[in-house]
């Protein structure tokens, strides 16, 4: 080679290059600032990333002890219940903090990896207490609701549920009552129309046997809404969202 300088200049620079992304990866490779919290660390990059291997766990609860986050600050400050504060990382799964988190606030490219939180990083247990991490609704309708969220909603969204009154029952007129009217012991599975005292197995069979009817197991086959009359084409089967089973559980303790 004619100019082996040239290729030692080359090669000094780029070792020159390397030596500061390693002494000062904050001035190099930082992708951009760090949330106010952290604001502290901005040029202490060794303090959550190991060389060449990343963020870690592990460096995190260095500051974060698990069995803390949501109740004490890192200083050990007592926090108050709010829903921003939620203490619910003491049941998950595994410990993988980069999994939900990133504190840099840009550029997009260093979040293509980063998955939004997921219900399944939650054990089995504490997935079914949606109440444990949410606050319930301010409606009418689920300030009656005590049992299990998940037989109407899915951990993957809030909506859609996968129960609408309006296709399956309306509720109409004086059908317009309390959940535990018809679903007992807030079992939404199941329902029952002799929840009402005009509803009584005796006259209600009395009633439908001179129309010929004989199954009386499920009044939504028939009655899609609050009228008395059955909606036209009524014999046909029902959705399979729908609950099952009418009456059964009050007519085995009757």
């Amino acid at each position: 080679m004619k100019r082996p300088w040239l290729l030692i200049v080359v090669i000094a620079n780029l070792l020159a290059v390397l030596a500061l992304v390693f002494i000062y990866p904050d001035l190099m490779v930082a992708p951009g600032p760090l949330s106010a919290g952290h604001a502290k660390l901005a040029t202490d990059c060794y303090a959550c990333h190991t060389p060449l291997r990343g963020a870690s766990a592990k460096r995190c609860e260095s500051c974060h002890a698990v069995a803390d986050i949501g109740l004490r600050s890192t200083r050990g400050v007592s926090i108050a219940a709010t829903p921003a504060k939620v203490a619910f990382h003491q049941h998950l799964t595994e410990t993988d903090c980069v999994a939900c988190h990133s504190d840099h606030e840009a550029p997009k490219l260093t979040r293509q990896s980063r998955k939004p939180f997921s219900h399944e990083l939650l054990q089995p247990a504490t997935r079914d207490r949606c109440e444990s991490c949410h606050q319930q609704p301010a409606g009418t309708l689920h300030q009656q609701f005590k049992g299990n969220c998940a037989q109407c909603h899915s951990a993957k969204g809030w909506k859609p549920a996968t129960f609408d009154h309006g296709k399956l029952f309306a509720l109409e007129g004086e059908h317009q009552t309390r959940c535990e009217t018809c679903h007992v012991n807030s079992d939404y599975s199941r329902y029952t129309c002799y929840g009402c005292h005009e509803h009584t197995p005796s006259n209600v069979r009395a009633k439908h046997e001179e129309e010929g009817v004989r199954d009386l197991d499920n009044c939504v086959r028939c009655h899609r809404s609050a009228t008395d009359k059955p909606e036209e084409g009524g014999d046909g089967e029902r959705s399979s969202d729908a609950p099952g089973n009418p009456g059964r559980d009050r007519r085995e303790r009757d």
